[in-house]
């Protein structure tokens, strides 16, 4: 990777840009086919099946069936079925105390407000197939909505990796699809012969699903998140340990091409002892040519403090962002842009992949200066609630009739007026 030296802050913005992705060109490849999905239902998906994933399927064949996902245990090992259990448990430990109490609030006497979580009744789970195969993003999707009580959680995949189908058991998943790409995505949400539709999607793919995502929310689908290539910023200093940061910045560009990693240091001897052990690692990698390419949309930038060096991350907002530095959490209060923070040097980006208990799927492309990761809140909506007895009427409404008067909106006014005049007739009775 190329060592960039104190870089002048004017030229922050276009050192800092994400790869450029021919939006438009994606999404008029996109919308056909959640055109012909739409209109065709099942044996659109079935004709999309075998031309996208080459799987010879028929429409009542698109449902993995439940035997399927009952098999899929045993055919995990004992290691990895105890690997997929634990980090089960820690992510619904983080999850569960997300949960909040209802508190009621009497804002004025008489006057009582409070706000309740809901489940969403139908949520939709995409798992990619591509080079990997992601259950671990089944735990961290499955997990919250299990938490939150929604009713239906479908789950879409191209794949049929039995560790995919044992977590998707595990969290609760009421039906499973082995269907992928954009057309997965439209199934979920204009609903199928077969596919239920859903009022919120979720899930990571390539840039063809992103753009179905985005589509259908235009359509007035939910989603959770805007996303792109996943990303880490790693942030390190003379304290670092040089092959760890080295794995760490690996372990991101392998998950494709279009990944993207940065380094931010003060210390050029660390960015130069970090390069000479990344092309040591990189060559030992099953995936190498994948990570090489990575690693060419890649950066290592010196700058001279660490004022400069938190101004410039903040600025980048990072989907993982890793503070291999002294005091790393009196550090970290002073990030404001970021999906998910890693501290010091024995806590690799692979723990929040997989089992510490955070949630993996978080915003990218710069998204984390507006938008949080998903959470158990991702899955809940938030009701207001608010009770008003006759006495805090009587204190309320002058306030609510006063200010309906001044916005000439006389029917808000009335609502209260006529009540008022009732409640005084009783007392006067």
């Amino acid at each position: 990777m190329n060592i960039i030296p104190f870089p002048q802050r004017s030229e922050w913005s276009a050192l800092l840009a994400r790869p450029v992705q021919a939006t438009e060109q994606i999404e008029a490849a996109v919308a056909p086919i959640l055109a012909q999905v739409r209109a065709g239902g099942d044996a659109a998906l079935v004709e999309l099946t075998r031309k996208f994933d080459k799987l010879d399927v028929t429409a009542s064949g698109l449902e993995v069936n439940v035997a399927a996902l009952d098999a899929a245990e045993n055919q995990l090992s004992d290691t990895l079925e105890a690997a997929i259990r634990q980090a089960y448990q820690n992510i619904r430990l983080f999850h569960e105390r997300q949960k909040q109490p209802v508190e009621k609030i009497e804002t004025m006497p008489g006057v009582t407000c409070w706000r309740k979580s809901v489940g969403i009744d139908k949520v939709g789970l995409y798992i990619p197939g591509g080079t990997a195969p992601l259950f671990s993003t089944v735990l961290m999707l499955g997990i919250p909505a299990q938490l939150a009580g929604c009713r239906e959680i479908i789950l879409c995949t191209p794949s049929d990796h039995p560790a995919i189908y044992f977590a998707a058991k595990l969290v609760g998943v009421t039906r499973v699809f082995r269907i992928g790409g954009a057309q997965a995505i439209a199934a979920m949400a204009y609903g199928t012969e077969s596919v239920p539709q859903v009022y919120k999607i979720f899930g990571p793919g390539n840039q063809y699903v992103t753009a179905a995502k985005m589509l259908v929310a235009k359509e007035g689908v939910a989603i959770d998140m805007p996303a792109g290539p996943s990303e880490v910023a790693i942030y390190a200093d003379d304290s670092a340990i040089p092959s760890f940061v080295a794995a760490d910045l690996l372990s991101q560009a392998e998950h494709g091409i279009d990944s993207q990693v940065l380094l931010v240091s003060t210390s050029k001897m660390i960015l130069n002892s970090v390069n000479l052990t990344l092309t040591t690692q990189l060559s030992r990698l099953p995936r190498q040519a994948m990570a090489a390419q990575a690693l060419k949309n890649s950066k290592m930038i010196l700058l001279d403090n660490q004022e400069d060096a938190l101004d410039l991350l903040n600025q980048y907002a990072a989907e993982h962002l890793i503070l291999s530095v002294e005091n790393a959490e009196t550090v970290s209060e002073r990030i404001t842009n970021a999906g998910s923070i890693f501290l010091g040097n024995y806590t690799p980006e692979s723990a929040g992949d997989y089992a510490s208990g955070t949630n993996h799927t978080l915003p990218t492309n710069g998204f984390a200066r507006a938008y949080s990761g998903v959470s158990l809140d991702s899955f809940v909506k938030k009701i207001t609630v608010q009770h008003i007895t006759p006495e805090g009427l009587q204190q309320l409404g002058p306030v609510v009739e006063a200010m309906a008067e001044a916005e000439s909106l006389d029917a808000h006014k009335r609502a209260v007026s006529l009540r008022l005049a009732s409640l005084e007739e009783e007392n006067l009775a």
